[in-house]
């Protein structure tokens, strides 16, 4: 017999209510039953999943291998049945959206907002990922419907540029610096000061490691950080330059904001594994024509456009 969407739901509701009883009332349905259905799971698997203890239920190796993999087909199934939805025009369910941490903090809360009132009825989750490669492979996987991030050098599916994200440079507002028209500065003359870097694992570490590399230098590194927002923070404290995204910068940052010379952007896109159905397309439109990737308070200040 083949293994089910409804004895996978039962044995992670087992795994995750923490006894059979527990999941039984949580699934509206009677324990005999439960148990029935995953012992047929474990039978077909070859093995118990779960060792049954007093007052708790506890995973075996078998049970910890299946588990994740239990999880994923639940969210692929889900999926499916909110493409096909979509796909038919009932626009309701979820729409699972990949992008970057720092996206979703800085560029993509007004372009939900607009989304939200148009489609109340539909939900977005985000599936966020600390660099652009870990986007990628999330969408070759089919871990989310679509993707807001940094435009893929290779891509086989739809492609919609949004726009470019401008990187600006933050430091204390004490901070000595040699300032070219009261906003720009030169990286190469940055080569001797110290810098808030980030983790080797974020997108934003390769960013500034790059640009550096171009102006002929490796950044002194004074304190690594996981966020942009937290980099950002600590270069205002004096802990060191930070090159972040723009859009990370709310308007009363009170600290040195500069226009790096030259500059540093990094192209945003949307993208899709297939050509979108109506819904999935109608967010698309939503991100690229509502999507402020330079608000208008970092054009003003750093006099962009000049």
């Amino acid at each position: 017999m083949a293994v089910s969407l409804r004895q996978l739901e039962y044995f992670v509701a087992v795994v995750d209510e923490g006894s059979f009883t527990a999941a039984a009332q949580l699934l509206h349905v009677t324990q005999p039953g439960l148990s029935h259905q995953i012992q047929a799971l474990e039978r077909d698997l070859g093995g118990p999943l779960l060792e049954r203890l007093p007052r708790r239920v506890r995973l075996t190796p078998a049970g910890r291998t299946v588990l994740p993999h239990a999880r994923a087909s639940l969210a692929h199934a889900e999926r499916a049945r909110s493409a096909g939805r979509r796909a038919n025009g009932i626009a309701t369910g979820e729409l699972q959206v990949g992008t970057l941490y720092s996206i979703s903090t800085g560029i993509l809360p007004h372009a939900l907002r607009t989304w939200r009132h148009d489609y109340p009825e539909l939900r977005v989750q985000l599936v966020e990922f600390r660099h652009g490669d870990d986007l990628v492979a999330a969408m070759e996987a089919g871990h989310a419907d679509l993707a807001v991030g940094p435009t893929p050098p290779q891509w086989d599916g739809p492609v919609r540029e949004i726009g470019a994200e401008e990187f600006v440079i933050a430091a204390a507002s004490e901070a000595d610096l040699p300032v070219h028209d009261g906003v720009r500065i030169s990286l190469s003359g940055l080569a001797t000061r110290e810098w808030v870097h980030f983790s080797p694992q974020s997108g934003l570490s390769e960013i500034l490691d790059d640009a550096c590399r171009a102006a002929g230098f490796t950044p002194d590194v004074a304190v690594r950080a996981e966020q942009g927002p937290t980099a950002l923070n600590l270069a205002r404290a004096g802990l060191g330059l930070a090159l972040v995204p723009g859009n990370l910068v709310p308007p009363h940052f009170d600290g040195l904001l500069l226009r790096p010379d030259p500059p540093v952007r990094r192209p945003l896109s949307v993208y899709t594994r297939v050509r979108p159905d109506p819904i999935t397309a109608a967010f698309v439109d939503v991100i690229a024509e509502r999507t402020l990737v330079t608000p208008p308070h970092i054009r003003r200040r750093l006099r962009l456009g000049d």
